[in-house]
């Protein structure tokens, strides 16, 4: 069981963080380099699932991704398919709980770049991608990393949202957390303090190589 929970999770968030990295600097790059109509409306949803509870975040998922939900029931009817119930909705439940920290670490690093570094590339004929690649991105490294770390962080302790929309399946959809949960539900106390100890030295290692890339960035 905890060996089933430390890879289904491990899974779980890999996976996750990878979907956040990419969308959460798309998102980022958007909100801290460009003006349009609706642009603290977009903020203000990207953000909420970082101040509403995981249950309620979970209740939305299951609306909108659920067998009868309002993009889940068109995915069912075309392929059998349904993200309730399975490792891939545990997925979708990380990511949405995670982006948010994504976001906000790195469009704060975004923004901080200089606009001059950012001129200079592109009067040297650099388009807009390329100065992100090779000027904004570079310098913005350490908060888009931090960011990345806090979303890894916040995924792998997913509870209430994937216990909404992917359930508490041993072996198929059961997490770390989840497996605490029962664990102590259930009076196995050993099995808990296990799955505890084994999801914070994940946490601590986590942070620890997170500030000691920062560092060695900074002195490079």
């Amino acid at each position: 069981m905890i060996w089933d929970a430390l890879k289904l999770s491990l899974l779980v968030v890999s996976v996750a963080t990878a979907i956040v990295g990419a969308v959460g600097l798309l998102f980022s790059y958007l909100l801290a380099k460009t003006e349009f109509r609706g642009k603290e409306l977009l903020d203000a949803a990207l953000t909420l699932p970082l101040v509403l509870p995981p249950t309620v975040t979970g209740y939305y998922l299951i609306v909108l991704l659920g067998r009868r939900g309002l993009i889940g029931y068109y995915i069912y009817e075309v392929t059998g398919w349904s993200f309730a119930f399975t490792w891939e909705g545990a997925v979708v439940a990380a990511v949405v709980v995670s982006l948010p920290l994504m976001i906000k670490a790195s469009r704060a690093s975004i923004e901080s770049v200089g606009p001059q570094y950012e001129l200079a590339s592109y009067t040297l004929g650099k388009g807009r991608f390329e100065t992100f690649l090779r000027v904004t991105l570079p310098l913005a490294r350490r908060g888009i990393v931090a960011g990345l770390v806090l979303a890894f962080a916040r995924a792998l302790g997913e509870f209430g949202a994937t216990l909404m929309i992917a359930g508490n399946i041993p072996g198929k959809t059961q997490t770390m957390p989840l497996a605490i949960y029962e664990a102590v539900a259930s009076g196995n106390e050993r099995q808990a303090q296990i799955l505890a100890l084994v999801l914070t030295a994940l946490s601590i290692a986590a942070v620890y190589l997170t500030n000691k890339m920062s560092r060695t960035q900074a002195h490079g």
